[in-house]
């Protein structure tokens, strides 16, 4: 009994020690960004005045907007074609590990690599950089994502409903939008959430192949280039609100994952 008791303490112990190493540089970020100082580490009292800051920062809307157009577009795209990829390799009947690997290559390829190739990629093809090419480079590193989760819903599917939909008469089209596809829907939004926090988050990549200038700036761009000048509160307030929502995303899209799982 004292050891299971010992044991039991031991792993909560090691347990809260992992979780605070973790997590405590967030929780001080975030309850800097409440500091009524303009010292970003010294605590002089609860405050707001540096998220009412930001509201009033033209230069930080901007690069929010430009943001949410990204992640918008890119994961609306990249949903699209996921959810097609995994559907067509899911359902192939020889499997290929070559073919697995290519799918999934940009989810372990580092993304200062993947960067590079991208800009290279588009210097050789003489594209302008700008808002459409950080797009372009987020849905070719989100599409794996979506596949991913998608794959994952496809793994305990009855594919034998969708033959007894064929048997019966129905077209192609109409067995997937009536049968696969509202078996699919949680996975499909679980890898579009997914897809838009790491876009939303992703800054190498949209850093390589952005524009020059203010009209192609996200808000990971933004607060590198507000960064080099030293952290200020208003930094802290402005990663708050990113990670929040990048997290309320991922907690639904974990949500989602979970109750679909379960069916």
């Amino acid at each position: 009994m004292a050891d299971a008791l010992r044991t039991k303490l031991t792993g909560r112990t090691i347990l809260v020690l992992v979780f605070g190493f973790l997590y405590l540089p967030i929780a001080v970020l975030v309850l800097l960004s409440f500091n009524a100082s303009g010292l970003p580490t010294t605590w002089s009292g609860f405050s707001l005045r540096w998220y009412v800051s930001l509201a009033g920062n033209s230069d930080i809307l901007h690069a929010a907007w430009n943001t949410l157009i990204v992640a918008l577009v890119a994961t609306l795209i990249a949903t699209v074609l996921g959810t097609m990829l995994a559907i067509g390799m899911e359902t192939r009947k020889r499997k290929s590990t070559a073919l697995e690997a290519l799918a999934f290559a940009p989810m372990v390829i580092p993304d200062i690599v993947l960067a590079v190739a991208l800009l290279t990629l588009f210097s050789r093809l003489n594209v302008t950089m700008g808002l459409s090419t950080i797009i372009i480079s987020h849905v070719i590193f989100d599409l794996a994502f979506v596949c991913s989760v998608v794959r994952a819903r496809l793994k305990n599917f009855d594919f034998s409903i969708v033959e007894a939909s064929r048997d019966l008469g129905a077209s192609s089209f109409t067995t997937f939008w009536r049968i696969t596809f509202p078996v699919l829907l949680p996975a499909i939004i679980a890898g579009a959430l997914l897809a838009f926090t790491l876009s939303v988050d992703e800054f190498i990549i949209a850093f390589f192949t952005s524009g020059a200038g203010r009209s192609s700036i996200t808000l990971p761009m933004q607060i590198y280039s507000m960064i080099r000048f030293g952290v200020t509160p208003e930094i802290n307030a402005l990663a708050t609100i990113v990670m929040g929502v990048s997290a309320a995303a991922l907690l639904l899209s974990q949500w989602l994952n979970k109750e679909q799982m379960t069916r």
